[in-house]
């Protein structure tokens, strides 16, 4: 399950996304037993993410005819890069759903009505008056927020912001189903962020019986061997999105890749240290983008954007970290790398690529790199041609270090060879700057000291 969007978020003001009705019902109906009336009332889909123009519908969780609770998980719909739960913003009964599971949606259409219950805070003038139809294609206001005039960008820092709560949408989960008020915990994590600890322990606070915990969400048991089954199946949102994204870059960018291999013995031993000294664990791709940092700021054109005929050089370094996922290849986002010391690169590293396998980072995590780092290694690769995301002009893969026959002081050892590939767009970036870009890496890499002084 993915990241969630607050009910908050989606009820913010704008006209075209609620589309109100009255329908007057029996006083006896089962549903709604002792009301006089319900507002039946179309949500549509919202851009839950700059730029969306479409989701496809994953899962409804709620079925036509059941009873929904304000802020209840309603529907799983995956867009580009992101699976994301959208909450009911209003109680009442699912009157019908605006797409069946598989269907894709675009923003603004009907994504499912729902059958208020009680009045709205406004009332809806039933005139048939001009001034009144104006009036009834307003936006629909009561537990709507006055002052939310567009959706944030990021779903997730936008729940926070309104909540007052800071914490991840699967501990927002595991709170609702152990029936613990997250505004009552005081958080253990970074900037006072609950943890799924804290929630955990709040509940067994509250009670003298055993507390149940659910189990962690994990990967998928790894498959046996593939099936043979003959068949078509539809591309996910998500590899149609790989699909375009690599097509789009393979038919734009003239690409150049230049291969080397470094002596990471240097590299290998600090990594441990760190490890032993901060009892943590240091990815290999944490030091990997501390190494690059100084060659980016030394050759800027690897940190840059093409745009027509002009390049436009970024002030500062977000570096993407490619992610094998269950669902596909996704580039999770450090943002401001530059300013961040190599511990909290590996705390970053751990953090985007759990959260990626998970499918629960937040839109604004998943796009907007300036330079891409790839370690294939992790899956027994060696040399690769990557190929350049679009909107960057150069990525590095990294492969697995492998002992092999070197010479040194003209004798023959064996080092660890850790194998670099840095694919480059040739219409800004030449051979020989290429070849320093390089240079400068590997002497980064060969003696980390360099760039963690």
């Amino acid at each position: 399950m993915g990241h969630g969007v607050s009910a908050e978020e989606v009820r913010t003001p704008l006209s075209s996304w609620c589309r109100p009705h009255r329908r007057h019902r029996r006083a006896n109906t089962r549903e709604l037993r002792g009301l006089e009336e319900t507002v039946s009332t179309e949500f549509l889909l919202p851009d839950i993410g700059e730029g969306l123009a479409e989701a496809e519908i994953v899962r409804w969780l709620v079925a036509e005819g059941e009873t929904v609770a304000v802020d209840e998980p309603l529907v799983e719909v995956e867009t580009d890069k992101a699976v994301v739960d959208i909450p009911s913003p209003w109680a009442g009964i699912v009157r019908s759903h605006g797409a069946a599971e598989g269907e894709t949606i675009e923003v603004g259409a009907v994504l499912v009505t729902i059958d208020r219950e009680g009045d709205m805070s406004e009332p809806i003038d039933n005139s048939d008056t001009p001034e009144s139809e104006s009036e009834s294609a307003a936006p629909i206001v009561g537990t709507i927020s006055d002052v939310a005039e567009e959706l944030p960008s990021t779903a997730v820092q936008a729940a926070e912001k309104l909540t007052g709560v800071k914490a991840l949408p699967l501990v927002r989960k595991l709170a609702r189903d152990l029936g613990v008020n997250l505004t009552e915990i005081e958080g253990s994590g970074k900037d006072g962020r609950i943890t799924r600890d804290d929630v955990i322990a709040a509940a067994e606070a509250d009670t003298d019986e055993p507390v149940e915990i659910p189990p962690k969400v994990g990967l998928p048991p790894v498959p046996g061997a593939p099936s043979r089954k003959a068949g078509r199946t539809r591309l996910s949102k998500l590899r149609r999105t790989i699909a375009d994204n690599m097509s789009q870059s393979w038919r734009e960018v003239p690409h150049v890749t230049t291969f080397d291999e470094v002596d990471a013995t240097r590299l290998l031993a600090v990594r441990a240290a760190l490890a032993r000294r901060h009892e943590t664990k240091i990815p290999v791709e944490a030091l990997v983008v501390g190494a690059v940092l100084p060659a980016l700021a030394a050759y800027p054109n690897f940190n840059a954007t093409l745009d027509e005929s002009e390049i436009e050089v970024h002030g500062q370094a977000d570096i993407g970290i490619a992610v094998d996922t269950p669902d596909g290849l996704l580039v999770a986002v450090i943002r401001d790398a530059d300013s961040k010391s190599v511990l909290e690169l590996a705390s970053e590293v751990e953090r985007l690529g759990q959260g990626a396998r998970a499918r629960s980072l937040a839109a604004d995590e998943l796009r907007g790199q300036t330079f891409t780092v790839s370690n294939i290694g992790a899956l027994g690769g060696g040399h690769g041609t990557p190929i350049v995301p679009p909107g960057t002009t150069a990525i590095l893969s990294v492969g697995r270090a492998t002992e092999k026959p070197v010479v040194v002081e003209g004798r023959v050892t064996t080092a660890p060879l850790l194998p670099l590939s840095l694919s480059y767009d040739h219409r800004i970036i030449d051979g020989g700057e290429g070849r320093r870009f390089m240079a400068m890496l590997m002497e980064n890499l060969t003696e980390p000291a360099l760039f963690l002084a």
